[in-house]
């Protein structure tokens, strides 16, 4: 089975709110084998629609541990925090490795 990768796009609507979530993230992603591979950072749209806001790509050892993470009562809080914060779109996609 390959890695798994959340991808979101994060249209950031509450700067103050959205800092505190990023500020509680990197432990819960840690704590699930997880690792930042992007985070924010300059882009450049080369096909279609360029997204709205910040790409965030985190890598996990697994898709059913990406699963796991997104889902877990961990992380429900911080991720209650970013919807009030930001217009968003995720997916979690296995990954050929």
């Amino acid at each position: 089975m390959g890695a798994g990768y959340l991808i979101v796009q994060v249209d950031v609507k509450d700067a103050e709110v959205y800092e505190t979530y990023k500020a509680g993230t990197p432990a819960v992603i840690a704590k699930y084998d997880g690792e930042f591979i992007v985070r924010g950072g300059q882009f450049e749209a080369v096909e279609g629609e360029p997204p709205a806001g910040r790409v965030v790509v985190v890598k996990f050892p697994t898709y059913k541990r990406a699963l796991e993470f997104y889902r877990s009562d961990d992380y429900k809080e911080l991720l209650a925090m970013r919807l009030s914060a930001a217009d968003s779109r995720g997916i979690i996609i296995e990954g050929v490795d």
